[in-house]
């Protein structure tokens, strides 16, 4: 099924899956066995007797067209902004050769659903998630129930995107390490029916390695400049989460702001941003592979503004080449 025709099921008959939602799982043999089986660890037991299930964010029903036409996926890359992901979706279109049926353009899946902007190119999916870790959150809810619903394996999800340096130059990538709170602790906290839950957040070591070494490959080529991993502090907010003084409020002196970056920078983070802790929080949950490359617009030890707007749309290719050379080298393997 090509999906650019977008005859799949669409939010008609998102009732149903509301009616049929059972408020208990019984203890079932069967349910158990096959969900010690998934790859996806920690999977929602409700799915299993869940028949209908709208995924209202994305505008996806679950269905047999669905498993059509995702169960090729092997390749989820997210990013902030609607238009920077159909941008990448046509870059990574060209870059591993995947052709569209002729009179046929890129269409916006999830475009009924006017929340996130998705893409299907061959076995990639290009997604926007929006800003911070509620928004990441939700989309990667229902992007986990997709590829389950549609029996996709060894899937490798990345967020790509900018951020602001600590002590690298603007133009850097940085892979994540480790994603932290603004209290240095390597948790993605959650509070679920009024109790603390909290998961792991380091990377895939492995899959940073590749990366890392990928880009020292092609260092200062093809556009990628410099690479480097490191840890990143995932922010609650754009200004004060971020010791910034330029925001509407401030109660922090110019000397804290600094010694606090200069801790970041002695604690070996190396950049900030606002989604790392969810993202690798919750693929850690699922034991799903993912990692997050994202471009310095700033070194916040040298001042809180962004790069010129040229520089800034220039700097944002980078981690799509990054990306690209990863999954290229991928589908040759396979």
């Amino acid at each position: 099924m090509d999906l650019d025709e977008r005859d799949l099921d669409s939010g008609q008959k998102h009732y149903k899956h509301v009616e049929r939602l059972p408020s208990v799982v019984e203890s079932d043999t069967e349910i158990e066995k096959e969900f010690e089986n998934l790859s996806i660890m920690n999977l929602n037991r409700h799915l299993a007797v869940l028949e209908d299930d709208y995924l209202y964010h994305i505008s996806l029903e679950k269905s047999d067209r669905l498993r059509k036409a995702f169960s090729d996926v092997k390749f989820v890359c997210m990013g902030g902004s609607p238009k920077r992901m159909h941008q990448f979706a046509h870059y990574i279109k060209e870059e591993i050769g995947f052709q569209l049926p002729i009179g046929v353009a890129l269409q916006n899946i999830s475009e009924e659903s006017d929340r996130y902007a998705m893409y299907k190119i061959g076995p990639v999916i290009s997604v926007n998630h929006g800003i911070g870790c509620p928004s990441i959150s939700i989309l990667l809810n229902e992007l986990i129930k997709l590829i389950h619903y549609v029996g996709c394996k060894d899937v490798t999800f990345f967020r790509i995107g900018t951020c602001g340096g600590i002590g690298v130059e603007p133009g850097t990538i940085v892979v994540t390490s480790e994603a932290v709170d603004g209290m240095f602790r390597p948790e993605y906290r959650q509070i679920v029916l009024g109790k603390e839950q909290t998961r792991k957040t380091k990377c895939d070591e492995r899959l940073v390695q590749d990366i890392v070494e990928i880009g020292k490959k092609y260092e200062n080529k093809e556009g990628i400049d410099k690479v480097t991993s490191g840890k990143t502090l995932c922010a609650n907010d754009f200004y004060e989460g971020q010791g910034r003084l330029d925001g509407a409020f401030c109660h922090y002196t110019a000397d804290e702001k600094m010694e606090f970056l200069r801790k970041c920078n002695d604690n070996g983070i190396k950049n900030i941003e606002m989604e790392s802790l969810c993202f690798t929080g919750l693929l850690n949950y699922a034991n799903i592979r993912g990692a997050v490359i994202c471009v310095t617009l700033v070194d916040r030890l040298n001042g809180d503004q962004v790069v010129s707007h040229d520089l800034n749309l220039q700097f944002q290719e980078r981690p799509f080449k990054l990306v690209a050379k990863y999954i290229k080298q991928q589908l040759k393997k396979n």
